[in-house]
């Protein structure tokens, strides 16, 4: 059974053009929700759209505007947004290359996964997919999601590829004002710096997001279960301990004889598993 696209359009880069699908590249169906509800009936609990008097208004009395100034506004209706002339509204319309590395973490919004509308789409998704790949570059272009036009980044991704949408400039604070009493030039120790860069070389080994638990979610969970068993509420998680950092040298000397031990035990555990 094919997977239900979010989005069907096509990717344009210059003259050539070709059909794709889009798909959610992140779910939250694993994650546990929680909802409110009355303890005394046990019914969930709704939430109703009201004016500041706190009359509720029913859906067809509800428009869009904007505010220009307190308490007046601009009616904005669908047939407005329908007239703006976007050209990426069916399209993503590929307009450079850049390398993925120039494009700061900060810009990424959301991920989706892309992969070619049917055979005659093929041949040109795997050229440009190709083409990535080899360059080492990201495309950078513009789509309508959602009646709004974003910046998208295009990259290889296993067989297919990721489009990530990304932030516009103005939604990003600058980072001068919250950084600036922080010194730009500092006089490190040498022997502290050269230890923080063993501990980094250290500690240093690809990113594997398997590797990584939601203790959050876990101890939810063993919460939960707990309660629907009517057992004692236990959870796997453990506090860390916030230790104050008297000597930086003597904490960084500690934490790098921690993960020299720690390696072992892993090296130790690995061979083990080999030999059996």
């Amino acid at each position: 059974m094919a997977i239900r696209a979010y989005w069907k359009g096509h990717i344009r880069l210059s003259l050539v053009s070709f059909q794709v699908r889009l798909h959610a590249a992140i779910t939250r169906s694993e994650k546990i929700s929680l909802h409110q509800y009355d303890k005394e009936t046990g019914e969930r609990i709704h939430y109703q759209k009201v004016d500041e008097s706190g009359d509720e208004v029913v859906a067809e009395d509800i428009v869009r505007g904007y505010e220009y100034e307190k308490g007046s506004y601009v009616p904005i209706e669908d047939e407005d947004l329908e007239k703006l002339k976007l050209e990426s509204k069916h399209t993503i319309e590929l307009v450079q290359f850049t390398d993925i590395d120039d494009v700061d973490p900060i810009y990424f919004e959301k991920s989706y996964y892309v992969v070619p509308e049917g055979e005659i789409a093929e041949e040109a998704f795997l050229t440009v997919r190709e083409a990535l790949k080899s360059s080492k570059k990201a495309a950078i272009g513009q789509v309508v999601l959602n009646k709004k036009e974003r910046i998208v980044c295009l990259r290889p991704c296993c067989n297919g590829m990721i489009m990530d949408t990304l932030r516009y400039d103005y939604e990003v604070r600058e980072s001068e004002r919250y950084f600036e009493d922080i010194p730009k030039k500092a006089k490190i120790n040498k022997e502290q710096l050269e230890l923080a860069k063993q501990l980094i070389e250290q500690k240093t080994s690809p990113f594997d997001p398997k590797a990584f638990k939601d203790n959050y979610q876990q101890g939810l969970l063993d919460i939960i279960e707990a309660k629907l068993k009517d057992k004692k509420v236990t959870t796997s998680g453990k506090k860390p301990q916030a230790d104050n950092v008297v000597n930086i040298v003597d904490a960084l000397k500690k934490s790098l004889e921690q993960s020299q031990k720690s390696k072992k035990t892993r090296k130790k555990s690995t061979s083990k598993s080999k030999a059996s």
